[in-house]
């Protein structure tokens, strides 16, 4: 059997499971809602929330547009994204030995290993199309029902204002973190899926991984601080660093800048970690694994 034939076969599996569009109709509504929202009463809420800055500062043009609409949307979805990839990695093993099919698949001429890998690359698939659909629906759409300009990004202590022809290659790199970020989170599920026999155990251990290590990265002591850069949840919203523009001596931003883009890398590079020890983990385990259903 090809390996195109086997990633085939997996995409089926997972897409022929109601649950699989539990994800992307959680993702159209509730982004669909944040934009309804917004395009209800959005007005109101952004001069309020520039009120202060109004104070000092003639702001004009577009401001509630769908370059700011998507950054909102990423800061509210990615952090509850994970629990959707889960569903789906969570079940690539533990699913077949619920089933009683995981035995009769290793008497296909697959070895272990290649079969480990076409479900892991099925499952990378997946979580690419959900992030693909939340792209159209955050960005597309937000383009259009609110237009586009420049972006004011609003923080503890500035205010960043990014010019409109700045911002869209940003955004497809962001995405691109992104889907870095939820293939370290699909990468863990999938590791644990090896141990269960059924898919509950998988998606509830991973999500409690999650929150363990976020509550971990809000501990501000010694201890903590000295083991929390080690942690995956702490890079996985380094995205937001694409939207961190470097000023000159003007005080003005430099056009096409990223203000700290070793610390990105930095990032990228610890979750590439973290997705290649836990598939080293998957083969090692999968492969002493007494297949008993």
């Amino acid at each position: 059997m090809r390996f195109s034939d086997l990633v085939h076969i997996e995409l089926y599996k997972i897409f022929r499971k109601p649950r699989t569009y539990i994800a992307f109709a959680a993702i159209t509504a509730i982004v669909s809602i944040i934009q309804l929202g917004f395009y209800a009463d959005g007005k109101s809420f952004m001069q309020f929330g520039l009120q202060s800055l109004s104070d000092s500062f003639e702001i004009q043009g577009n401001i509630l547009n769908g370059y700011l609409m998507t950054y909102l949307i990423l800061q509210l979805l990615l952090v509850h994204v994970p629990l959707l990839i889960v569903l789906v990695s969570g079940d690539m093993i533990s699913g077949e030995a619920a089933q009683g099919t995981l035995r009769l698949l290793l008497t296909k001429p697959v070895s272990r290993t290649t079969l480990l890998l076409g479900k892991f690359t099925a499952t990378v698939i997946y979580s690419l199309l959900l992030l693909t659909w939340m792209a159209i629906w955050a960005l597309g759409f937000s383009l259009v029902i609110f237009g586009a300009d420049d972006m004011l990004i609003m923080k503890s202590e500035v205010v960043t204002q990014i010019l409109s022809s700045d911002i869209l290659w940003r955004y497809i790199l962001a995405f691109g973190y992104a889907a870095l970020a939820m293939t370290t989170v699909a990468a863990l599920g999938f590791l644990l899926s090896i141990f269960a026999e059924n898919s509950i155990g998988p998606i509830i251990a991973t999500m409690s991984i999650i929150i363990v290590f976020t509550i971990l990265n809000s501990l501000d002591l010694p201890f903590f601080n000295s083991i929390k850069y080690y942690l995956f949840t702490t890079h996985m919203l380094g995205w937001k660093g694409f939207f961190d523009v470097q000023l000159n001596e003007d005080n003005q931003q430099i056009v096409g800048s990223i203000e700290n883009l070793p610390a990105i890398i930095y990032s990228a590079l610890m979750l590439f970690g973290h997705i290649l020890a836990y598939l080293f983990l998957s083969f090692l385990f999968f492969r002493k694994k007494d297949i008993l259903s």
